[in-house]
C-alpha cells in the first residue's frame, strides 16, 4: 500500500485547476509500474516521489503515454503533496526538487508555490501561422519553446476570439507531431482588472485535446512575451473557463529566469494498493 493524493493546482478551491495524481513513497516501484498507475489515473500527468541524495526529493512525471522530464503544475502539485505529507520542509520557504530536467529551486510563499523554469530554448517557425487553422494576430509572430514539454506558441487578437476557437484536433496532432511539438499554446490580452492574458493549450497528439491549466504552456507564453521584449516583470494568467475551470497562473520574469507560481489543494487523499 502506498500513500496516494490527487492535487487541485493553479487554484484554491477544489476542481476548479489541473488535477495531478501523486504518489507518495514511490521507492520499490519500476518504470513500467509507474507508466501503468499514470494509465489508470488518465489524468495529464501522476508523478511519483522518491528520495534523492541531491535535493529534497526528487520526481518522476508521467502522462498516460510516457514520462516527462519536466512539467508546471506536476511540479507545484508535487511539491504542496510533499509538504503536507512532511516529505519535505522548506527552509526560509526554499526547496530543492530534482527531476529529469536537473534540479530546480522551489520558493513557497504564503499560499503559493513557485518554480524555477528550466531555460526555455526557443527556436522562430516561419509560414506556418495558417498551417493548423487557429488565426493569429498581426504580425503572426509563432515560436517553438522547449522547456522539457515542446509548445508551439502564438498570441491571438483578443479574448473573445480566443475563447470561440475550435481547433481541428486530427490536423494539430499531426501539425505538430510533423515539428517535433508536444502541442500549441494561444494566448490574448484579456481585458481584465485581476488578470493580464487568457491561455488555452492544446496536446491531442500525446492524448490531451486541451489542457485545463497548463503550466509548462504558460512559461512558454513568459518566453513568447520576453523574447518580443513584452514581458511584464510579474502577472498572472487565466485558464480554463472553456472546460468549466478557472485557474490562475503567476509569472515573474526577469533576463535570466522564468518564475511559475501558483496556488494548490488536495481533492483526494488514500492509499494505493501496490
Amino acid at each position: 500500500m502506498r500513500r496516494f493524493k490527487q492535487i487541485d493546482v493553479f487554484t484554491s478551491r477544489p476542481f476548479l485547476g489541473n488535477p495531478v495524481a501523486v504518489v507518495l513513497d514511490a521507492a520499490g516501484l519500476e518504470t513500467v509500474d509507474m507508466q501503468r498507475i499514470a494509465r489508470w489515473t488518465n489524468l495529464s500527468e501522476t508523478t511519483f516521489l522518491l528520495p534523492s541524495a541531491k535535493a529534497d526529493y526528487r520526481v518522476r512525471i508521467f502522462t498516460p503515454a510516457h514520462e516527462l522530464p519536466f512539467a508546471g503544475h506536476p511540479t507545484i502539485g508535487s511539491a504542496y503533496a510533499a509538504m503536507r505529507a512532511g516529505l519535505a520542509t522548506p527552509r526560509d520557504g526554499a526547496m530543492v526538487q530534482e527531476c529529469g530536467a536537473g534540479l530546480l529551486d522551489l520558493s513557497s510563499e504564503g499560499t503559493k508555490i513557485y518554480v524555477r523554469s528550466p531555460r526555455p530554448k526557443i527556436t522562430e517557425v516561419k509560414n506556418v501561422a495558417s498551417a493548423f487553422g487557429i488565426p493569429l494576430a498581426p504580425p503572426a509572430h509563432l515560436i517553438k519553446v522547449d522547456v522539457g514539454p515542446v509548445w508551439l506558441v502564438g498570441e491571438m487578437s483578443d479574448a473573445a476570439a480566443l475563447a470561440a476557437l475550435k481547433p481541428d484536433m486530427t490536423a494539430l496532432a499531426e501539425w505538430t507531431t510533423s515539428l517535433g511539438a508536444t502541442g500549441v499554446t494561444v494566448f490574448a490580452s484579456s481585458g481584465e482588472r485581476d488578470c493580464a492574458v487568457h491561455v488555452r493549450s492544446f496536446a491531442p497528439a500525446g492524448g490531451v485535446p486541451e489542457d485545463p491549466v497548463c503550466g509548462s504552456g504558460n512559461i512558454s507564453v513568459a518566453a513568447y512575451l520576453r523574447h518580443f521584449e513584452r514581458a511584464q516583470s510579474a502577472y498572472v494568467a487565466r485558464q480554463g473557463m472553456q472546460l468549466g475551470r478557472d485557474g490562475r497562473v503567476y509569472l515573474r520574469v526577469d533576463a535570466s529566469d522564468i518564475w511559475l507560481g501558483g496556488e494548490a489543494v488536495a481533492c483526494v487523499e488514500g492509499m494505493l494498493a501496490i
